[in-house]
């Protein structure tokens, strides 16, 4: 299956939805995004990274270090109170875009 790139601006929505369900290291949030999603989008190293440290600058998520089940250190990221809101608001705007964009391809 071909790769999906990401609209702009959503990789942080569903970051912190997936972080919604309680922590998790980088791995696992890209590939728990990729699950969710039937396949169909794939999370970059290089995009999930930066963002991670993006929102852990802005107190959306925390950090800490621990184990992986594979027994290796890793860094799990949580969401934070700030978090919580701030998935509130991306949601809500997200959900207008959504339907703005349903609407001209309906309408077009």
């Amino acid at each position: 299956m071909e790769k999906t790139e990401l609209l702009s601006g959503t990789l942080d929505l569903l970051v912190l939805r997936v972080l919604n369900g309680g922590p998790l290291h980088g791995f696992g949030i890209a590939e728990r995004i990729h699950v969710l999603s039937r396949d169909v989008l794939t999370v970059e190293e290089g995009s999930l990274y930066p963002s991670l440290y993006r929102m852990e600058e802005k107190g959306w998520i925390e950090a800490e270090w621990g184990q992986s089940d594979k027994g290796r250190r890793a860094k799990f990221y949580a969401l934070t109170k700030g978090g919580r809101k701030q998935l509130a608001n991306e949601r809500q705007t997200w959900d207008r875009v959504a339907l703005a964009i349903a609407d001209v391809l309906r309408n077009a």
